[in-house]
């Protein structure tokens, strides 16, 4: 399935300040000007804070394609005070522990920094599955910037398909999420 995860689930962009501007209009349409914001990977989530906007959950692992984040992206995201939850999951995969914790974090007011070890990289999926509608994922696309993907029901339908499809217990998974999406919702 290397192939369909390729392409962005959303707009990509560099400049994350237009990206939030972007995430903000999102929710005015579609929810509660809470709706919350999850970043994935440590890269995104460092420039969303250096915009000013704390990620309501981040999942980080330390590398950014395969390789160590560099020292000040890695420096600022450890200072950070946020609730740390720790998970491991290996890569090309969705372990129980990083869906239990993404299930978690998305319900709890404050911000959460998921530490994965192991690799983050297929997390968006489940967190555009689990968070509300409004909401926005952003995710790295390697080699181009940051993806973002604005949640609505066309954009859960999409991921519960590329979701569906991955190897595993796709009902353990979501009942794990805290979420089973109905079709389209």
């Amino acid at each position: 399935m290397r192939d369909a995860f390729k392409e962005p689930l959303g707009p990509v962009t560099t400049d994350a300040d237009e990206l939030l501007a972007d995430a903000a209009e999102t929710r005015g349409e579609r929810a509660a000007p809470d709706a919350p914001v999850i970043a994935v990977g440590d890269v995104v989530t460092y420039h969303l804070r250096e915009a000013g906007r704390v990620p309501d959950v981040a999942l980080i692992d330390g590398k950014t394609e395969r390789e160590a984040v560099d020292a000040a992206i890695e420096s600022a995201l450890a200072a950070a005070d946020d609730r740390r939850i720790r998970v491991e999951n290996p890569a090309a995969s969705l372990s129980a522990d990083l869906l239990e914790a993404l299930g978690e974090a998305l319900s709890d007011a404050d911000p959460v920094i998921i530490e994965v070890t192991g690799e983050e990289d297929l997390a968006a999926l489940p967190a555009i599955l689990a968070a509300p509608d409004g909401a926005s994922v952003v995710y790295g696309q390697p080699g181009e910037g940051m993806v973002r993907v604005a949640v609505t029901p066309e954009s859960r339908a999409k991921a519960r398909e590329l979701f569906e499809a991955l190897d595993g217990d796709v009902e353990a998974a979501y009942g794990l999420l805290g979420r089973v999406p109905e079709d389209g919702r």
